[in-house]
C-alpha cells in the first residue's frame, strides 16, 4: 500500500486492484459468486454502514468515530447489525478480520471484540481480548480468544499433579505458558511454582520462599511476580502445615530462571493477592493484621490504608476502578488508586472471594451462601441464585460465552445458566473422608479452562464447544486479528500470522446458526473499550496469503 500523500505507480495500482477482486463482496451466501466470500465489510470510519454489496448495515450505539476508527467506551458502546440469512453461519466454514487498538494501560477487561452468539443456546462464536482476575491472581491478560459452541457437552480432562501440591493457590498464563503456584505443607516442603510441560507433566521452577505457599502470581512489565504465604490448612478443615516458616514476599522470575526477591510486606505473613492496576503493582495480605501496598521498586513497597480497616483477599480491575472483596464483613469496595469506597454487603455474607465478569456487570462470589451477586449499582446487587447446595463460591471465569464458577464443599464446577440457574458441569475432587473440598483458582488456556483442586492437589481442563486463545499478550496500539473456522479447526491470526489452532472437532456438532444480532465491540461477556476499524467477515475460511494481505493495510 501507498502512503497517503504519495502518488501511486502502475505496479501499485495493479496490485491494489488484484488484492480487491481476490476479496470482491457479494450480497449474500446464497448469491456469492466472487472467491472470497465477503458476507459484510465495515469500515467504521464514519458509521456502520457495511460496504460491501451485502449491504448488513450495522446500528452504532454510544460510538464516537474519529481518525477513521470507532472508539467504544467499554460501557455500553456497540455497533448491531440485525439477523438475516446472510450471517447464518450455519456449519460452514467463516473467517472474521478487523484491526483492534488499544492503550498499553487496560484498567479493565479490554472486553469482547465481534460476536454473534446466544447465551440462552450456547450457539454461535465469539471474538474478544480478555484480562481474568480470579480469586488470588491475575490469571490472563490480554488473552485473544475466539470460540464457537452449539449447546455441546463439557469435558473434563486431568492435567496431573504439580509435585507434591496439596492445592494450587495460583495459575497465570505468561509468555505462552501455564504457571501454576502450589501450597506444599510438609515440614521438608515449601510452596512451589511449576510450568505446565503437557501429557501430566509438570516441569519445576523451584521454591522461591521458604514458607508452604505461593498464593498469588501475576505478570507485571513483561515479568512473572510470585507472592508467598504460611497458609493455615485449618480453614479448609485440614491438619495444620508442618512448615512454620512464614511468606509475605514477593518474588520475580528472572529470564535465567532465578528468583528475585522485591519485597517483604511488613506485618504480613501470608500474602493473598497481587494485581496490576494503573500500571502499578499492587498486593494484599490474607490474615491479620490487614494490609494493602504498592510496588515502587525492588525492596520498597509504599503500605497504603485498607478500607474500614478490614482484610481485602481477592483483588480485580474492573471499570477504570480496583476492586477488593473483603474477609470480615462480607463487603465489596472500589478504590480509585487514592480513596476506598464502600459498594455494600452480599446479603447475609461475611467473605466474598471471587470476581467475574457477566454482560458487562460485575459479579463476585460468597461464603457462606454458595451464592453469586452481580453489580447493579451502588449498595444494590442481585442475587443470581445458588450454586446447588454449596457453602462457598471461589474460582469464577467467564469461558467460551458463559460464566463458571467453582464451589466448596464438594469441589464442584457449575455453568450459569440464567439468573438464578446454575448448572453442575461435574466434580473435579473426589477426595474421600474430607469435610472441603475446593476449586480455588482459574485460568483459560490453550482453549479450554484450566482450575485448581483441593486437597486432591490436582489441576483440570475443561473444555466447552471449541474455542482457540492466543496464549501472549496482545500488544498495545493497532492489531489486526483475524479468527478462522477451517474444517474440524479454529485459527488465530495476529497481524498476517497464524499464532494458535484449537484441537480438532466434528464439524457437524457446530451449526452456529441462532437469531442473534452481530455485535461489533460487544458480546456476552463484557463492551470492548478501545477503537476497532475495518470489521469484515466472510463465508469461507480465508487463505494464510489473503490474511496476511489484510494484514499489511495497516491504519
Amino acid at each position: 500500500m501507498t502512503q497517503l500523500g504519495q502518488p501511486m505507480n502502475l505496479s501499485h495500482l495493479f496490485a491494489v486492484v488484484l488484492l480487491a477482486t481476490s476479496l470482491s463482496p457479494c450480497a449474500s451466501r446464497a448469491q456469492e459468486s466472487g472467491p472470497s466470500k465477503l458476507i459484510g465489510h465495515w469500515p467504521l470510519a464514519e458509521d456502520g454502514t457495511d460496504t460491501s454489496k451485502g449491504e448488513c448495515h450495522g446500528k452504532p450505539a454510544q460510538v464516537e468515530f474519529r481518525d477513521s476508527a470507532a472508539r467504544f467506551n467499554g460501557r455500553d458502546s456497540r455497533v448491531e447489525i440485525a439477523d438475516r440469512a446472510a450471517l447464518q453461519l450455519g456449519t460452514s466454514d467463516f473467517s472474521v478480520a478487523l484491526w483492534v487498538h488499544t492503550q498499553p494501560e487496560l484498567d479493565g477487561d479490554p472486553g469482547d471484540l465481534l460476536s454473534k452468539f446466544d447465551s440462552d443456546r450456547r450457539r454461535g462464536f465469539t471474538l474478544s481480548l480478555r484480562n481474568n482476575y480470579v480469586t488470588s491472581c491475575q490469571s490472563n491478560v490480554r488473552q485473544l480468544q475466539f470460540g464457537i459452541d452449539n449447546g455441546t457437552q463439557p469435558r473434563v480432562s486431568d492435567l496431573g499433579r504439580p509435585g507434591n501440591a496439596l492445592l494450587g493457590f495460583a495459575l497465570c498464563v505468561h509468555d505462552g505458558r501455564l504457571y501454576c503456584g502450589t501450597c506444599e505443607p510438609r515440614a521438608n516442603e515449601a510452596g512451589h511454582v511449576y510450568r505446565y510441560e503437557g501429557e501430566q507433566k509438570w516441569a519445576d521452577l523451584g521454591s522461591p520462599d521458604k514458607s508452604n505457599a505461593v498464593m498469588s502470581l501475576a505478570t507485571y512489565h513483561g515479568k512473572l511476580y510470585a507472592g508467598t504465604g504460611k497458609y493455615r490448612l485449618v480453614g479448609s478443615a485440614l491438619p495444620e502445615s508442618e512448615n512454620l516458616n512464614l511468606g509475605g514476599r514477593v518474588f520475580r522470575l528472572e529470564s535465567d530462571g532465578r528468583w528475585t526477591l522485591v519485597g517483604q510486606l511488613p506485618g504480613v505473613e501470608t500474602l493473598a493477592s497481587l494485581v496490576v492496576y494503573q500500571d502499578r503493582l499492587f498486593a494484599s495480605s490474607l490474615y491479620r493484621p490487614p494490609g494493602f501496598f504498592r510496588y515502587e521498586k525492588d525492596g520498597e513497597w509504599t503500605s497504603l490504608s485498607t478500607p474500614a480497616g478490614n482484610r481485602i483477599e481477592p483483588l480485580a480491575v474492573f471499570d477504570g476502578y480496583l476492586w477488593a472483596g473483603e474477609y470480615d464483613k462480607g463487603h465489596v469496595f472500589r478504590f480509585d488508586g487514592k480513596d476506598w469506597q464502600d459498594w455494600g454487603q452480599l446479603g447475609d455474607n461475611t467473605q466474598t472471594y471471587s470476581f467475574a465478569i457477566e454482560r458487562g456487570q460485575l459479579c463476585v462470589g460468597t461464603w457462606k451462601s454458595g451464592r453469586v451477586f452481580r453489580l447493579e449499582e451502588r449498595n444494590r446487587w442481585a442475587d443470581t441464585g445458588r450454586l446447588g447446595e454449596e457453602l462457598e463460591v471461589m474460582g469464577m471465569l467467564f469461558y467460551n460465552g458463559k460464566l463458571y464458577a467453582g464451589s466448596l464443599p464438594l469441589a464442584e464446577l457449575y455453568r450459569h445458566d440464567g439468573d438464578n440457574a446454575w448448572r453442575s458441569v461435574g466434580r473435579l475432587d473426589l477426595t474421600p473422608d474430607v469435610k472441603y473440598r475446593r476449586i480455588w483458582t482459574c485460568a483459560q488456556y490453550q482453549g479450554r479452562l484450566v482450575a485448581t483442586a483441593l486437597p486432591s492437589g490436582h489441576v483440570h481442563a475443561l473444555e466447552a464447544g471449541a474455542c482457540v486463545t492466543h496464549d501472549h499478550e496482545l500488544p498495545a496500539g493497532w492489531q489486526h486479528v483475524a479468527g478462522v473456522r477451517r474444517g474440524d479447526r479454529l485459527q488465530l491470526y495476529v497481524n498476517g500470522r497464524q499464532v494458535a489452532q484449537s484441537s480438532g472437532f466434528q464439524p457437524h456438532d457446530f451449526d452456529l446458526s441462532n437469531d442473534r444480532p452481530l455485535a461489533i465491540g460487544t458480546g456476552p461477556c463484557n463492551a470492548f473499550h478501545g477503537r476497532l476499524r475495518d470489521v469484515r467477515l466472510y463465508g469461507r475460511a480465508l487463505t494464510d496469503e489473503q490474511i496476511a494481505s489484510l494484514a499489511k493495510q495497516r491504519p
